[in-house]
């Protein structure tokens, strides 16, 4: 299928998505949408238009475990959602879900990430 993203030839991204409860990521598992704090906006739409595809991997913070990841659907707009309750998250993009299950850390231990000291992904 088609990139969503308008540079076909440039790397994909990853990023670590952490949430502070699991009823966040059923949310977005339902509706499609994701929002995250403003700091990380900036990043998101950057690699978004910069990267032919932005994979998301979600974790709940203190889980231990992954809950699934999505690919970025869209950039980040203004319009913000009530569904999350919490005034600190900015405005709310599409996600397109490739995986909803619960993988424990430590099937991914061998991952390291080169650009933070090679500490584990997580």
């Amino acid at each position: 299928s088609k990139s969503p993203s308008p540079r076909q030839n440039t790397p994909v991204r990853y990023f670590i998505m952490k949430s502070n409860n699991l009823q966040n990521i059923e949310i977005s598992q339902q509706k499609g949408i994701w929002s995250t704090t403003p700091s990380n906006e900036r990043k998101l739409n950057g690699a978004f238009w910069e990267s032919s595809m932005v994979y998301l991997i979600f974790s709940v913070q203190g889980s231990g475990h992954f809950q699934g990841f999505a690919r970025m659907g869209s950039s980040i707009g203004c319009e913000k959602s009530q569904d999350w309750g919490s005034a600190g998250f900015g405005g709310v993009f599409k996600v397109v879900w490739i995986r909803k299950e619960s993988i424990p850390f430590q099937f991914a231990h061998d991952l390291l990430n080169p650009w933070n000291d090679n500490k584990k992904v997580q």
